[in-house]
């Protein structure tokens, strides 16, 4: 009886993500309660652009760091899932990465950040004009990153009908959504492990098809939503559904910073670019600076990069050794170790580039029971040793 009466006052998974939910949404109505005199500072700082944290300035955090960094080098790793306590800098340093996303060609204009040139990558009236060949202006813009807040809805994620040109002109219009915008760019979900199901099955029919089709009041649109997915989240408000785990190509696990200097140096950095953020960031320009030369330089040298056969036989064993299902593990973990030769300045893939990448790759692949853990990557590097041979 008494084990009866504790699990019915144990909360289910949906009360927790219920009143999680309900405890940021007080804080959000709280915030903007005591923000509100202050609108109009807001909307200069909004105007101007906030200033943010620079990401060489990042404490610790290396695996988090590098799995971000391999996925602007090749976005076709698919994404990376950032799971670890609350306060460790996740969304801070998913944030400070927009300083470092480099430049792309796209057709002056388009909502969908169409390329002028491929045409897996193009929006339908692009498409139609590439077809009849027309001339169409083109500018460079750097890589943006969207936001996806855990309250969009999904009209305003896929897109819907353009009410204005409705009521004006009395024609039906598309109006794009979030997916539109996150084209060729990012899609950051803050609290991924909370969203609603709804969203995550968009997510999951885009992340699959790499296209979002659209069918509202007589309107059908298709257009392409090839984005980097980057999830964050604290594993006690819940799980991420599996499927949607599966989709990110990284898993990265976050940890609270222990030694008591480096705790200390953190929030001395922090309070300095919080009271100066100008000055600070100029003091990390040249460094910042350097690591984008590094990741742009990377990016035209991975085309050339090779992968040896017999790495990429032991891949597949590690993957079929791990008892991974399908072969998603077996192509992430390849792009991954190439992007990790490219990022060093090499054309060929060693054995040590699988190393470390392996756990990033495979760790969230490994679960088959929905209760357990996620692996730290033990097994994983257990397992590598044991077929490359080679001691960490």
């Amino acid at each position: 009886m008494q084990s009866l009466s504790r699990t019915s006052v144990r909360p289910s998974r949906a009360a927790r993500r219920q009143a999680s939910r309900a405890m940021r949404s007080q804080r959000a109505v709280a915030a903007a309660t005591v923000e509100a005199p202050t609108s109009a500072s807001t909307e200069a700082e909004e105007t101007e652009g906030r200033p943010v944290y620079p990401f060489t300035a990042i404490v610790g955090q290396e695996e988090m760091k590098l799995a971000l960094c391999l996925n602007v080098i090749d976005p076709k790793i698919g994404g990376v899932m950032i799971m670890g306590d609350r306060g460790t800098g996740k969304s801070t340093t998913v944030r400070s990465l927009v300083d470092l996303l480099p430049e792309i060609e796209v057709v002056e204009g388009d909502p969908y950040n169409s390329s002028p040139s491929d045409q897996e990558l193009m929006g339908p009236e692009v498409m139609s004009a590439y077809g009849s060949g027309e001339a169409m202006d083109t500018t460079n813009v750097k890589i943006n990153m969207v936001d996806l807040p855990l309250g969009a809805t999904e009209d305003r994620v896929c897109g819907t009908i353009d009410i204005e040109k409705a009521l004006t002109d009395g024609v039906k219009a598309f109006e794009p959504g979030l997916l539109a915008k996150a084209n060729r760019g990012i899609l950051y979900v803050d609290e991924v492990n909370l969203l609603d199901d709804h969203l995550v099955d968009v997510l999951l029919d885009s992340a699959a098809s790499g296209w979002n089709t659209v069918e509202r009041e007589g309107i059908s649109v298709n257009h392409p939503a090839r984005f980097i997915l980057v999830g964050s989240g604290n594993p006690e408000e819940g799980e991420l559904r599996p499927q949607l785990l599966d989709r990110f190509g990284m898993h990265a696990e976050i940890r609270t910073v222990r030694q008591a200097d480096l705790r200390v140096k953190i929030v001395e950095e922090r309070m300095r670019f919080d009271q100066t953020p100008g000055p600070f960031r100029g003091e990390y320009e040249n460094t910042q600076e350097a690591l984008r030369e590094k990741l742009e330089a990377a990016r035209q040298l991975l085309p050339s990069v090779e992968t040896p056969r017999d790495i990429r036989l032991q891949i597949s064993e590690l993957c079929s050794e791990l008892d991974i299902d399908g072969l998603r593990g077996d192509l992430v973990t390849n792009r991954a170790a190439k992007a990790l030769a490219a990022y060093e300045g090499r054309s060929e893939v060693n054995a040590g580039d699988v190393y470390s990448v392996a756990t990033l790759c495979l760790r969230h692949r490994l679960r088959k029971d929905p209760l357990a853990a996620i692996d730290s990557g033990e097994r994983v590097a257990e397992v590598f040793q044991s077929i490359f041979g080679l001691e960490e």
